[in-house]
């Protein structure tokens, strides 16, 4: 997706960096099942809970992944499961270190990652409650631009629509 909006946009030239702290939350035993399966398992409120509360945990993996995009990383920070505060404690650093630095300096930033770990950052960018994250839905490939005062406090939000 980072590579189509930058063709489209002409902005191929730019430099791209990839981190593993904006990978979609780690959903722990039910990765690879779908929603259907979950539910029929571990009961539509469980499933309903894990996926949308801010502090609840899946059940975890049994092992954790062994995948060549981690080898660098320190092994004890990757995780078997998450909740959605778990995945923003992973992501914040990142943004504070390399986003919001270059905002600050007057950089636009393109942000490109999954539904899960995008619900965690704007959950801090707009100040979202812990009760009020359930019903934050992020649209699938329709970009979310914030327009940001010097202090980066949200002046504008705007949902680009097809």
């Amino acid at each position: 997706p980072a590579n189509i909006v930058a063709e489209t946009c002409n902005l191929l030239w730019l430099p791209m960096t990839k981190t593993w702290r904006l990978n979609e939350r780690h959903y722990g035993a039910l990765r690879g099942l779908n929603k259907d399966t979950s539910r029929k398992v571990f009961g539509v409120e469980q499933v309903l809970l894990w996926r949308r509360s801010f502090d609840s945990v899946p059940p975890k993996q049994g092992s954790p992944v062994i995948d060549r995009r981690y080898k660098l990383c320190d092994q004890h920070l990757m995780p078997r499961a998450e909740s959605l505060h778990q995945t923003q404690k992973r992501l914040m650093p990142y943004y504070y270190d390399h986003i919001a630095s270059r905002l600050l300096n007057g950089e636009d930033q393109l942000i490109v990652a999954h539904g899960s770990s995008l619900r965690a950052l704007i959950k801090k960018l707009e100040n979202i409650n812990n009760h009020d994250i359930v019903n934050l839905e992020v649209p699938n490939a329709e970009p979310i631009v914030y327009t940001m005062d010097e202090q980066l406090n949200i002046v504008k939000k705007e949902i680009l629509r097809s």
